[in-house]
């Protein structure tokens, strides 16, 4: 049936479709004419409101009552005799954003002045920029391995450092570069003492409100890094700067990472140096956090008090075994799950733990306040839960009773070793590099006789460590 209709078509239903479209249409169109004949009326209406008002300013010309032909008056450039000119103005300085880090300068812009100390990630001395003539901190970073690439703690402290903008964070200025991709250099501000030096040339410690003051400072770096997800991993005296009006700023981000919640898995347990390192560590944990640079600030704390590093392990099982002989013998009931733990399966603890080896910390420091021994008590924890977070410290009630922590300017000033000499070597530990083995392994570690001379300390008997 070519060209019969189909039996679906309505043909009274599709004219009545087609009729409506094209209503709709015509609709729109007068519409759009109506809007566009508004707009002309109210430009017209706008251009003679702007012509009577000229003509009113300026009268009739040419002797014409309403001024017919007459060109508008020019605006005067010039100004009058009253009016400033150009350069009687004030000038405004045009700024331009531009990016923070640009192209790195040549090392060549400093003039070193004298060698500081070396790190376990670089090499610190004092140096002049040359065209300022300001003072700053060098440290050329080592590359070892450079087959690898670049190194990766080089690039986390670049990066942490770069993030972190904190009054007690030391500052990153810039990244220079020598002739060789082997010298890559830090340029950071320079303070005149770290506390590790410090304290072995003071005759005798900070003053309980000084300490005080130090350890609101290092907590609130802290915090700041924990807001923004940073662990710094090697928090010890020697990497707390301080200049001449009692301000410390936090430095060596060579061990620092980011890290989340939860945290990475696998993170690896050779961080921060012994004597600061907390016992889930030197127990071989790969899922850590913020309490290990909690505890770190605990021995900080105590090491404020005696001036003397206060956990002072010549190896990792020997560090276990002072940590355990000042904490006390980790139990079920004060660390839970602790055996699970990688290094733990090698250790021989005591069944029944008698109270005293239970934490000594009240009587090692019996001048510190029932505030201060608690709050240090809390840092040095066991228990990684149980430590509190930085800015729990800050709120701490040890911050608000007598005597108040003092004020910066009212701190003592020291002669400057880092900006006269170069440093005296100390022996103490570094912290850990990259490829290093943990000195715990499947051997047994015996730690049931560590608490066995504290009955006889009279007689001068000591702990002793038994390796089975």
């Amino acid at each position: 049936m070519a060209g019969g209709k189909s039996r679906w078509v309505d043909e009274d239903e599709d004219a009545q479709v087609d009729a409506q479209r094209k209503r709709e249409k015509e609709e729109k169109k007068r519409a759009k004419l109506e809007k566009q004949r508004k707009l002309e009326v109210a430009e017209a209406r706008r251009q003679a409101e702007a012509a009577a008002t000229t003509e009113a300013s300026n009268g009739p010309k040419n002797g014409t009552e309403d001024g017919a032909d007459r060109p508008t008056k020019r605006r005067r450039i010039s100004p009058g005799r009253d009016e400033p000119t150009m350069a009687e103005l004030p000038r405004r300085l045009l700024r331009f954003a531009a990016p923070e880090w640009g192209p790195c300068r040549h090392s060549d812009n400093f003039e070193r002045l004298n060698h500081i100390e070396e790190g376990s990630y670089g090499w610190v001395s004092r140096a002049r920029e040359t065209a300022t003539g300001e003072v700053v901190a060098l440290k050329k970073l080592k590359m070892d391995n450079l087959n690898d690439g670049f190194p990766v703690t080089a690039l986390r402290e670049i990066q942490t450092l770069k993030e972190s903008r904190h009054r007690h964070i030391v500052e990153l200025r810039e990244v220079v570069v020598g002739d060789t991709l082997n010298d890559v250099f830090l340029v950071m501000e320079f303070l005149e003492h770290d506390l590790k030096t410090l304290q072995e040339d003071m005759p005798e410690p900070f003053l309980a409100s000084e300490v005080k003051t130090l350890l609101l400072q290092l907590a609130s770096a802290v915090e700041y890094l924990h807001d923004h997800w940073i662990l710094h991993r090697d928090l010890k005296t020697s990497n707390i700067l301080m200049n001449n009006r009692g301000e410390i700023k936090l430095a060596d981000f060579g061990m620092a990472r980011y890290f989340g919640d939860p945290p990475p898995p696998k993170m690896t347990q050779l961080v921060v140096t012994l004597w600061y390192r907390a016992p889930e560590l030197l127990l071989g944990t790969e899922t850590y956090g913020k309490p290990i640079d909690m505890w770190s600030i605990g021995c900080i704390f105590g090491e404020l008090l005696t001036k003397e590093p206060l956990l002072q392990g010549k190896n990792e099982v020997d560090e276990l075994s002072k940590i355990f002989e000042l904490c006390g013998i980790p139990t079920e009931d004060s660390w839970p799950n602790f055996k699970r733990l990688p290094n733990a399966k090698s250790l021989r603890l005591p069944r029944n733990t008698p109270s005293s080896t239970g934490s000594v910390i009240r009587a090692k420091f019996p001048l510190l306040t029932s505030s201060g021994s608690a709050l240090l008590t809390s840092l040095l924890s066991l228990n990684p839960v149980r430590r509190p977070t930085a800015t729990e410290m800050l709120a701490h009630p040890y911050f608000q009773e007598q005597p108040k922590p003092q004020a910066t300017s009212m701190f003592p000033t020291f002669p400057s070793k880092a900006g006269q000499e170069k440093r005296r070597r100390v022996a103490s530990p570094s912290a850990p590099k990259r490829g290093d083995a943990p000195a715990i392994n499947a051997r047994e570690v015996d730690f049931s006789g560590i608490f066995a001379g504290r009955d006889h300390e009279e007689s001068g008997a000591g702990f002793q460590l038994k390796l089975v």
